[in-house]
C-alpha cells in the first residue's frame, strides 16, 4: 500500500503542475486583448518606414489595444502585415485588435481635401490653403518666401509665383505649409515634363518662364477655355510684330495694383510696375497667377491666326471676340458697351 499511496500522491503534484504550467504557457501563447469596438477618441499616425510591430508598440502605449502581440497577431492572421500606410487615423482606446486592424485602412485616413482654383494668385492660394487646413496664413507666406526649401525649376528666378500648380490635393493633418507648397511645385514639373515644357518653348523661341508668363496672362484673360489658344496667339503677334506692340493687357496692371477687376482705368495705366504692359514693351518680369494645364497647353500651341486684339463682347456669358484691324477692334468695342460693359 506504501508504494502505490507514494504514486498516487506524486502523481497529483505532477498532474497539478502539469495543469498550472498549462495555465502559464496559455497566458503566454494568447496575449491580452480588450473586447468589441473601444470607447473615446485617439488619432495614431503611422510614420513613412514603420512596420506591424513599431505600430503594436504604439497602439498598446496610446492604450488601444491592451497588448502588442494582440495586434501583431491579428494584423498577421488578417494577411495585412505588409499593407500598413503612413498617415494619421482615428481610433478608440481598448478596442480589440482585429478591431484596430479594421480600421487602419486607407480609406479611414484622415486627409484634409483642397482644391486650388485655376488661375488664382499666389496671395490668394495662401489664403485658400490656410481657410481649408486651418493653419496660420503667415506660415503659408513665410513658406512661400523660403523659396529654398521648395525645390523650384531653376527658370522660375526664385519666385513662386505661377508654379503652386492649381488642382486638388489631400494633405494630412500633420503636413507643414512648407511640404504643402512643396507638393505643389512638385506637382507643376510633372504636368511641365508630361507637356515637353522646356523643349516645346526652346521651339517656339522663348523660355520656360516666357511660357509660364504667357500662360498666366492667358489664364487671366479667357472667359472660356476654347479662347485661350486665340488669346496666346494675340499675345504671339503683339510680341512678334515689327514695331513690337505693347502687350496693353488689363490683367497685369490689375496684379501690379492688387486689385481685380476686367478693364484697367487710364490712370490706372500709368502705374509705374514693371508689369504694367500698357507702359512696357515686352513680358512682365514674372507669371501673374497659377494658371493650370489649359493655359499652359495653350501657351504651347497657341491658334493660328492674324489677330492683334480680342474683346469680351459679352461680359454675362464671358464671350470673347477676336479682331484684326484696328476698325475691328472698335466694333468689337461698341458691342461690349451695348452689352452693358
Amino acid at each position: 500500500m506504501a508504494p502505490l499511496l507514494a504514486f498516487v500522491v506524486l502523481a497529483g503534484i505532477i498532474g497539478g503542475g502539469g495543469y498550472f504550467g498549462y495555465m502559464w504557457v496559455s497566458d503566454a501563447l494568447v496575449p491580452d486583448d480588450f473586447a468589441g469596438k473601444g470607447k473615446g477618441e485617439v488619432v495614431v499616425e503611422i510614420k513613412d518606414g514603420q512596420n506591424a510591430s513599431d505600430v503594436a508598440q504604439e497602439l498598446e502605449r496610446q492604450g488601444v489595444v491592451a497588448s502588442a502581440r494582440a495586434f501583431t497577431n491579428a494584423i498577421g492572421n488578417a494577411n495585412r502585415s505588409g499593407s500598413l500606410q503612413p498617415g494619421s487615423y482615428k481610433l478608440r482606446k481598448q478596442m480589440s485588435a482585429a478591431s484596430a486592424v479594421e480600421l487602419l485602412v486607407p480609406s479611414n485616413r484622415l486627409l484634409e481635401r483642397v482644391t486650388i482654383k485655376e488661375g488664382l494668385r499666389l496671395s490668394d492660394t495662401l489664403t485658400t490653403l490656410a481657410e481649408k487646413t486651418g493653419k496660420p496664413e503667415d506660415e503659408f507666406k513665410a513658406a512661400a518666401e523660403a523659396v529654398d526649401e521648395l525645390d523650384l525649376p531653376s527658370y522660375a528666378k526664385g519666385r513662386l509665383e505661377g508654379y503652386a500648380f492649381p488642382a486638388t490635393y489631400e494633405f494630412q493633418p500633420k503636413t507643414t505649409p512648407t511640404q504643402m507648397l512643396a507638393a505643389m511645385v512638385e506637382r507643376y514639373k510633372k504636368t511641365a515634363e508630361q507637356m515637353d515644357l522646356e523643349g516645346s518653348a526652346k521651339a517656339l523661341g522663348h523660355t520656360p518662364h516666357d511660357i509660364m508668363i504667357i500662360a498666366s496672362i492667358v489664364q487671366a484673360e479667357a472667359g472660356r477655355q476654347e479662347d485661350m489658344p486665340k488669346i496666346a496667339r494675340v499675345i504671339y503677334n503683339r510680341l512678334e510684330r515689327e514695331p513690337q506692340m505693347k502687350l496693353e493687357m488689363d490683367s497685369t496692371v490689375m496684379y501690379a495694383l492688387n486689385k481685380y477687376d476686367t478693364a484697367a482705368t487710364f490712370a490706372e495705366t500709368k502705374t509705374k510696375s514693371k508689369y504694367n504692359t500698357y507702359m512696357y514693351h515686352g513680358l512682365p518680369p514674372g507669371p501673374i497667377s497659377n494658371p493650370g494645364d489649359h493655359a499652359i497647353e495653350a501657351a504651347l500651341n497657341p491658334a493660328k491666326g492674324n489677330w492683334l486684339w480680342f474683346v469680351a463682347t459679352d461680359p454675362k456669358s464671358n464671350v470673347t471676340k477676336f479682331a484684326v484691324t484696328d476698325a475691328e477692334r472698335v466694333a468689337l468695342l461698341a458691342e461690349y458697351k451695348r452689352n452693358g460693359g
